[in-house]
């Protein structure tokens, strides 16, 4: 018996451990290699090797250089001239593109610079042409992983400024935050304070006001007012109700055309929304000036992902307020990049259009490549982007363009070989509260077609408070009368299916069946008597039904549904009369004598009945005043019922 035991708990140990999945906790990883000559350091990744994806085009993977002096670039192996001597810290965030693995974790590496022999230093690129304010990611997000953020911002004023750098994020809409700001990096002194969001407004001298250099050198730097005046305390306010976190820098002595970079790390929280077709949002507010009030607001969009495939499909409609989005725009975007050896000529883009919007009301948002809308009518010899509107697309087609690609020969910047189309529709006359879902078609040149996730729109369940009045009938009991008003709480406007609970309070009257008993009786004279009682039974009470059932919106005007309810007597009284009457003889021959005699009594919560019902509503099934009929079966004889009511749903 013992060996048989020893054998069978080595079977299960054997069966126990192949069937236990073994978490891979091998982490790949990236290093930084470098050679240096002086102040000149040319950068060169050691990645691993890529895992394809079935199906999907060749990986890749894409780079963010943190170079440690306030630069950064997205090329594969940057060089870079540092300005002065000194001790840099560089950080590389690697992403992998149509990879089938995790992000190569880095490590930042020192580079010691002892001799300044390039001249040939640049200083950080201009970002006019985006009105001195701009924000890039490295990435989409990923749950649990992180992601870098970089905020640039230029001094376009021509004297030198101090100013103010907010980054807000984490919106109120989501349940959970989606991020966690793991560290944050300056190279121009830079310092983070802590503020309720209420810009100050400081007078200044228009004629004599100035700073000490930062240099030491006691230098005077001359101010002058800005004359372009905006409410950043709404758009402070504004953005404090959007987002739970904000983490704000203030800058000092920017000098005129000088840009700045300011790096985030993020990490994703595992409670991060998993939805894929969902947009997420960052929002950076650069006052160039702390003492007024002038400011520029950027909003950094990135869709979530499971995996790093710049050909994708979002959409801003994740959950909507079905009763405020009627004349609002929902925005959709896709965006593509061309792995190709080289450029790309004409990309057309096949979009698919759900039901319930108004096609009509389409318009482009913007686009990249950044072209006009092509003439109707004839064939275009410039750039331009084509649209074609059929019953259920919307066809893009960027004609006569050029988009790198990224096996292209030269090509060093990724985001070179990216495009995308973003637009806005917004809903029918008639469109119901149902998820849509999207998805686009791109195809490159002559290239077969790739085909992006679902963008899905979803509404909020909403809240729906109804009012009801209305009579019920007992066909098995005498002289019953029942009235009642209640209340239904139920998801507002829903499509097809719903669920809805109830409250009645119902006023019932009823009498209990009247039983007659007969008595002969002879008296000392010897004389016979027939005694009769006969005793009557009022009911009346308040009673609480509380029904729970689901619901079929069979159109806009008739829905059925079927469910469970409990009946709660909350009060009863009970008024008993008995009448005695005495006849004379064995026949109701003559009467003696009679009298009546009552008795009363009063109960609370006595009796709880449960049972089903089933119902049907005409009228306006979604929201509005309907008229209804139910019946009720309780699983206690003699009450079963019929109900007939008005509801008014708001």
């Amino acid at each position: 018996m013992k060996l048989l035991s020893s054998i069978l708990f080595l079977l299960f140990s054997v069966f126990s451990f192949s069937q236990t999945k073994v978490k891979d906790t091998i982490t790949r990883r990236a290093a930084i290699g470098f050679i240096q000559n002086g102040n000149a350091v040319s950068y060169k990744p050691e990645t691993p090797p890529l895992i394809p994806i079935a199906g999907a085009p060749k990986p890749s993977y894409s780079y963010l250089w943190e170079l440690g002096d306030g630069h950064y670039s997205k090329e594969a192996a940057p060089k870079h001239v540092y300005k002065k001597k000194g001790v840099y810290t560089t950080r590389l965030a690697v992403t992998n593109n149509y990879d089938n693995g995790k992000p190569p974790a880095t490590r930042p590496k020192k580079v010691a610079v002892n001799d300044v022999t390039d001249p040939n230093y640049k200083d950080i690129a201009s970002i006019a042409d985006q009105n001195g304010f701009a924000l890039i990611k490295n990435c989409d997000p990923i749950p649990e992983q992180e992601m870098v953020v970089v905020v640039s911002y230029q001094n376009l004023e021509n004297y030198v400024s101090s100013g103010k750098l907010y980054l807000f994020y984490n919106e109120k809409q989501f349940k959970h935050n989606n991020f966690e700001l793991s560290d944050f990096r300056t190279y121009a002194g830079e310092r983070e304070v802590k503020e309720n969001l209420v810009a100050s407004v400081n007078d200044l001298n228009d004629s004599n006001t100035f700073m000490a250099s930062a240099e030491g050198n006691f230098k005077p730097k001359k101010y002058r007012n800005t004359t372009t005046e905006e409410d950043l305390d709404a758009s402070l306010l504004d953005a404090d109700k959007t987002y739970n976190n904000v983490s704000v820098l203030e800058f000092y002595d920017a000098n005129p055309g000088e840009t700045r970079n300011v790096f985030y790390t993020f990490k994703t929280t595992p409670e991060m929304i998993k939805d894929t077709s969902a947009t997420v949002t960052m929002r950076g507010i650069f006052v160039p000036n702390r003492s007024y009030k002038n400011h520029k607001i950027k909003n950094l969009e990135m869709e979530i992902v499971t995996s790093h495939d710049p050909n994708k499909m979002g959409s801003n409609g994740r959950f909507m307020n079905y009763r405020l989005v009627r004349f609002k725009r929902v925005n959709f975007k896709t965006r593509f990049q061309n792995n190709g050896e080289g450029p790309a000529r004409k990309i057309r883009l096949e979009t698919d259009i759900p039901d319930m919007f108004d096609k009509k009301t389409f318009q482009i948002e913007s686009m990249y490549p950044e072209c006009p809308i092509c003439p109707k009518g004839e064939e275009p010899t410039v750039s331009c982007l084509d649209t074609i509107i059929k019953q259920k697309q919307i066809i893009f087609t960027f004609k006569n363009i050029y988009l790198p690609g990224t096996e292209q020969k030269n090509v060093q910047e990724k985001d070179s070989t990216k495009g995308f189309v973003k637009y806005s529709m917004k809903f029918g006359e008639d469109f119901h509260k149902v998820k849509t879902k999207s998805r686009t078609s791109i195809i490159f040149d002559k290239n077969e077609p790739i085909i992006t996730n679902y963008a899905t729109t979803r509404f909020m369940p909403g809240i729906s408070i109804g009012a009801k009045a209305g009579y019920n009938f007992y066909p098995d009991l005498e002289k019953s009368t029942s009235y009642f008003v209640g209340a239904t709480i139920s998801p507002f406007k829903s499509y097809r299916f719903y669920w809805q609970a109830e409250w009645v309070n119902a006023l019932n009257q009823y009498n209990s069946a009247v039983s007659v008993s007969n008595e002969i009786n002879t008296n000392a004279n010897g004389t016979r008597q027939l005694i009769r009682t006969t005793t009557t039974t009022e009911n009346k009470n308040i009673n609480w039904e509380i029904p729970v059932l689901i619901r079929y919106n069979i159109n806009n005007y008739i829905g059925i549904g079927a469910g469970i309810q409990a009946n709660v007597n909350v009060s009863s009284e009970q008024n008993q009369n008995m009448k005695r009457d005495i006849f004379e003889g064995d026949k109701e021959n003559f009467l003696i004598s009679s009298n009546t005699t009552s008795n009363t009594a009063k109960n609370s919560f006595t009796d709880i009945k449960t049972g089903l019902l089933f119902d049907l509503t005409a009228g306006f099934a979604r929201i509005g005043p309907s008229l209804g009929a139910r019946y009720v079966i309780n699983f206690e004889q003699h009450f079963n019922y019929f109900q007939v009511y008005g509801i008014w749903k708001f």
